[in-house]
Order: structure tokens, then sequence, then C-alpha cells
């Protein structure tokens, strides 16, 4: 086998690796907000002192999680295939704007989970 052709090999099996862990934080995330939509259910089923406001809060924070993460998903996948196609014809260059963005959104995510911890304090 050829050096080239071993180093696109590395190149796919890298692509493969990234693009796994990104399907499992998506699935991550999915995961937390499903709980954390849950988590106001079983607060208010226990009958705490907890504002009712922020029973919704904790459903639509756990929505909001659960559309992050399925976006991952989706931009996991563009970004392996977009990635696989550009090693096979030999012009990849690494692109940052997806991720960018999913961090943004996995910031926004984290202050509004601060927000309602704070508020069922």
């Amino acid at each position: 086998m050829d050096k080239s052709k071993d180093q696109r090999v590395t190149d796919h099996m890298a692509n493969e690796r990234t693009y796994l862990a990104w399907v499992r934080t998506g699935i991550t995330v999915i995961a937390l907000g499903f709980v954390v939509a849950k988590f106001g259910i079983i607060v208010r089923e226990l009958g705490s002192n907890v504002p009712t406001s922020s029973y919704g809060l904790s459903s639509i924070i756990g929505v909001l999680l659960v559309i992050a993460g399925s976006f991952m998903q989706v931009m996991a996948l563009r970004s392996f295939l977009r990635n696989r196609a550009s090693i096979e014809f030999g012009t990849y260059t690494p692109s940052y704007l997806s991720e960018v963005w999913l961090g943004i959104m996995v910031l926004v995510m984290a202050v509004l989970l601060i927000y309602y911890m704070l508020l069922t304090l």
C-alpha cells in the first residue's frame, strides 16, 4: 500500500471518530433535555416549595436541549459527509463555522440551566 493511500485511510478513520464523538455528544444533550423536562414534573409531584413558573421553564429548557441535540446530530452528519467527500477528492480544508454555532448554542443552554437552577434553589 502506498503512502498516500495510507494517509487517506487514516484521514477517513479520524473523520469517523470525530463523527461518532459528535453523535455521542448529541445523544447526551438529548438525554439531558429529557431529564430536565421531566424534572419539573417530578418536583411538582413531590409538592416542593419551588415556584410554579419553574415547571414550565424546565419543560422549555428541556425541549430546547432536545432540539440542540438533534441539531448536533444533523450537523455532525453533514460535516462527516462533507469531510468524507473532500478527503476522497483531496481537497480537504478544515471548517469551524458549524462548531462555533454549536458551541454558542450549548453555551446558551448552559446559561438557561444555570438560571433554572438558581430559580429553584
